[in-house]
C-alpha cells in the first residue's frame, strides 16, 4: 500500500502512545523497551543502535519534558513493517518547545509492535 490507512495508523498509535506515556513519565527504560534490540535511533544527538542508547538518550532529557505527536503519513512496507512520518512537539518547564519531524519504522515482533528506526529532523523555519 502506498497511502495512510486506519489500520496502519492504529499500529503506530499503539506503540507511539506507549512511547509518549513513557517519555512524559521520564521512564527511559520503558521507552527503550518499545524499541527493537537493534533499533537505529537518531534523536537530536549522535545516533545509537540498540536499546541502551535509547535509554541513555531519554535519561538525559530534563524532568518535566513531555511529547505530543500527530501522524502525517503512513506506509505499509510489508506485513510486519509500518513506516510513519510525524509532527512532534516536545515541551519543557523552563524553555520554549522544540518542534520536529520524526520518521519511525514499526516492526511486528512476537510480543507486539516495536520501533526499529527513529529519526528526528529539526527543520529551520
Amino acid at each position: 500500500m502506498n497511502s495512510t490507512t486506519k489500520d496502519d495508523e492504529l499500529v503506530l498509535r499503539d506503540v507511539l502512545d506507549r512511547w509518549k506515556a513513557a517519555v512524559d513519565a521520564h521512564e527511559p527504560q520503558e521507552v527503550a523497551r518499545l524499541f527493537t534490540e537493534d533499533a537505529v535511533f537518531q534523536g537530536l544527538h549522535p545516533y545509537s543502535v540498540g536499546r541502551p542508547g535509547v535509554a541513555e538518550y531519554y535519561a538525559s532529557q530534563p524532568l518535566g519534558m513531555t511529547a505530543a505527536y500527530r501522524i502525517l503519513e503512513t506506509r505499509r512496507l510489508a506485513g510486519d513493517l509500518v513506516l510513519g512520518y510525524l509532527d512532534a512537539e516536545f515541551t519543557f518547564t523552563d524553555r520554549a518547545p522544540v518542534v520536529v519531524k520524526i520518521s519511525v519504522l514499526a516492526k511486528r515482533l512476537e510480543d507486539g509492535w516495536h520501533l526499529a528506526h527513529y529519526q528526528v529532523s529539526r527543520l529551520e523555519q
